[in-house]
């Protein structure tokens, strides 16, 4: 169900290491599924400075408004422009094109203090 090549948080965020020391942040399908459709992205800027575990944005369903909160520390390189004008595209696609976050991560640690693929499937299966 969950790419094996993310890791999660108990907030039901995502993060894809790329070369560099890059991190892709986006929310899960069980994060997608449980919000129902997405209307609006509250996104900071390109150059916020963000920690691990702290909200750094806003998410709206027809059901209701997420807080966000970054798996990894470091500094925003872009955000996904293309959910400013589809947010929809979280829904569609959670993993690929409605990835929310590009991440210069600062502390390579954080990534340890994460969830790996079976501990958050076993997480979500023990809280639902």
């Amino acid at each position: 169900m969950n790419p094996p090549d993310l890791k999660y948080s108990k907030e039901h965020e995502w993060v894809r290491m790329e070369p560099e020391g890059v991190g892709i942040v986006g929310i899960t399908q069980f994060a997608v599924d449980e919000l129902g459709d997405v209307i609006f992205l509250d996104l900071p800027e390109a150059g916020t400075e963000i920690s691990q575990f702290e909200q750094f944005g806003e998410i709206e369903s027809v059901k209701a408004v997420s807080e966000l909160y970054s798996p990894v520390s470091g500094k925003i390189i872009e955000r996904n422009a293309l959910l400013i004008e589809s947010p929809e595209l979280v829904n569609q696609s959670p993993y690929e094109t409605g990835w929310l976050l590009k991440i210069e991560v600062t502390d390579s640690s954080a990534i340890d203090r994460l969830m790996s693929p079976e501990q958050y499937d076993a997480y979500i299966t023990s809280t639902a």
